[in-house]
């Protein structure tokens, strides 16, 4: 139950975040979607495997996991139906996002750069890091 509480909680945000993107400009909206999508579809694979492990059927697993991850079109909605209510929590949605994003690429990625051996993966992590920071600056 906690996967499922969690993912759904995890997916309304993603939503909202998606929602105030899209609001701000389409090439945000569509850049912050693919990275959504990008963190999305392993953890949701994850989740399913959890679920199995727990016990539920593959048919089960599948639709709980399914409904959780539909609160994200929940969490777009209620964006949009609040934006023009609430016009200045936008940018302030945006980014408490931003800062989210920061904060997983800063505690998850950069510590495994630090593992005292430089290796291919560690170089390629770099890279993707820079290019990353590139493709913010350019948009």
């Amino acid at each position: 139950p906690l996967i499922l509480v969690g993912g759904a909680v995890h997916n309304f945000a993603d939503g909202a975040i998606i929602g105030a993107a899209v609001l701000s400009s389409l090439p945000l909206g569509i850049s912050t979607a693919l990275a959504v999508a990008a963190h999305q579809v392993p953890q949701e694979v994850t989740d399913y495997a959890i679920l199995l492990r727990a016990g539920y059927s593959p048919r089960r697993a599948l639709t709980m996991n399914t409904l959780t991850a539909a609160t994200g079109i929940l969490g777009a909605i209620v964006v949009y139906a609040t934006a023009e209510s609430i016009p200045g929590a936008l940018p302030y949605l945006l980014s408490f996002a931003a800062g989210n994003f920061l904060y997983v690429a800063m505690a998850d990625l950069i510590p495994g750069l630090h593992s005292g051996t430089v290796n291919v993966g560690s170089v390629r992590q770099v890279i993707l890091i820079a290019l990353g920071i590139a493709t913010v600056f350019a948009l």
